[in-house]
């Protein structure tokens, strides 16, 4: 299992085409499974798959493809939703090392991906209606820097590379 030894972040509000960040990414050299996003409950993928869920019938093409397509990252937490978890180093960070599992988001959530407790609460506020966080788990901090300006060249409203000591916790 590689772990996390820093990490990067950007918020995104709804309508950017989370398609495209995500190709520039892979593009820079970042895999999905490197990637977790926390989507605000108002997200139009957040309605997607909350429809699916709640849904008695047999899922929609759309949500198929959102559900494919949702599988394919690290991580996915849709506060009050639900949450996707591919990948092990995400599935530790998220659930096994805390003492409780944060089944569906909020600050607990992003404490677990290192986040100090006040900027946890701080973006669990912000996420609620904004957006769109989208986390990428780097080896070096010089790594996050790079995706940092990256997210932010490609439309954060913020961006920052988060401490080593903070990412680190999220994979310890």
């Amino acid at each position: 299992m590689r772990e996390i030894g820093a990490a990067a972040y950007g918020l995104y509000p709804r309508d950017i085409s989370l398609d495209d960040v995500v190709d520039i990414l892979n593009r820079a050299g970042f895999g999905n499974e490197d990637i977790c996003m926390v989507l605000s409950p108002a997200h139009p993928v957040a309605t997607v798959v909350r429809d699916a869920r709640f849904s008695g019938e047999t899922p929609q093409r759309c949500a198929l493809g959102t559900m494919d397509w949702i599988s394919e990252f690290g991580a996915v937490i849709i506060p009050t939703v639900g949450f996707f978890i591919r990948s092990q180093r995400f599935f530790r960070s998220l659930m096994i090392d805390q003492d409780f599992p944060m089944v569906c988001g909020g600050s607990t959530t992003l404490a677990g991906l290192g986040f100090s407790e006040s900027e946890a609460r701080r973006l669990s506020r912000i996420l609620t209606e904004f957006g769109t966080l989208v986390y990428v788990s780097c080896l070096e901090h010089a790594v996050a820097v790079r995706a940092s300006e990256l997210l932010s060249r490609i439309g954060a409203c913020e961006a920052a590379a988060l401490e080593e000591k903070h990412a680190a916790k999220a994979a310890a």
